[in-house]
Order: C-alpha cells, then structure tokens, then sequence
C-alpha cells in the first residue's frame, strides 16, 4: 500500500527544479537527459509569469520533463520577500553571464549536458502548450 501512495503521488507533484547549474549538468549526464533553463522575473514578467502557468505548470510538459530534463530556473524577482539566498543570487547572476547576457525575460534553453546550447525560445512560445513541449521532446529523443 505504501509503495502505490508512493508511486501516486511522484505522479501527481509538481517537477523538480534544480538550484544548483553544477548539479544539474552531472544529473543530466548520469541519467542521459538535458537541461531546461528558464530566466525569468516571477513576481513582475506578465509574460514568464504566463510561461509557467501555461506551458511549464501544464500536464504535458510536467510529464515528458520527469522522463527527460533536469530543470533549472534562474529567477530574477523584484520584491524583497521573493528573492533567494545570496548564494543563488549568485549562481543566477553567473547563469546570466554566460546565457542571457541581454537580460532578456523569459528566456528558456535547452542545453545537453555540457551546457552547450541546443535551442532558445526568447519570451513566451508561439506554439501550444502540446506543441511546444512534442518540440523539446523531439530534441530529448534525437540526442539519446
């Protein structure tokens, strides 16, 4: 009985995000996946704010992302309240160095994991949630 209300309820929780880059590239190569990183501004970006709702939040997407990526979201909040621990306001300080150096929101990139960048979606999808999330599932399945 414990093992089903177990099962049940890896089935029903939300995906895991990584905080830490580092650890997600020695994921994604342990378990042969790639990394989704997402910049956005949750507490002020209309558009990262839709992003998660309707495409990362969505049953699809949560779906094929627990089988194939390792998610890390560098988030920018305004409001005090929201902001992270200095330790991951830096490691997403040093994330936008190297990829968002215009600062632009929401920015999401698939990388393998090496980091290298295998596609980038600037701002919100013009596909559908369905759409959008087959795309990156193609990408996971060619590079296996």
């Amino acid at each position: 009985m414990k093992l089903i209300i177990m099962i049940w309820l890896l089935a029903v929780l939300p995906i895991q995000w990584e905080p830490d880059f580092n650890n997600a590239k020695k994921i994604a190569k342990e378990k042969n996946e790639l990394i989704l990183l997402n910049f956005s501004g949750s507490d002020w970006c209309g558009p990262c704010i839709v992003l998660r709702k309707n495409y990362l939040e969505s049953q699809a997407f949560t779906d094929m992302a627990k089988e194939n990526l390792v998610m890390v979201n560098a988030d920018f909040p305004r409001k005090k309240s929201n902001i992270g621990t200095p330790g991951q306001v830096k490691r997403n300080e040093g994330l936008a160095e190297i990829y968002n150096k215009e600062g632009s929101f929401p920015l999401t990139l698939l990388l393998d994991s090496d980091g290298k960048v295998l596609k980038i979606w600037h701002g919100k999808p013009e596909s559908t949630p369905e759409q959008w999330t087959a795309e990156i599932k193609a990408i996971c399945d060619s590079k296996k």
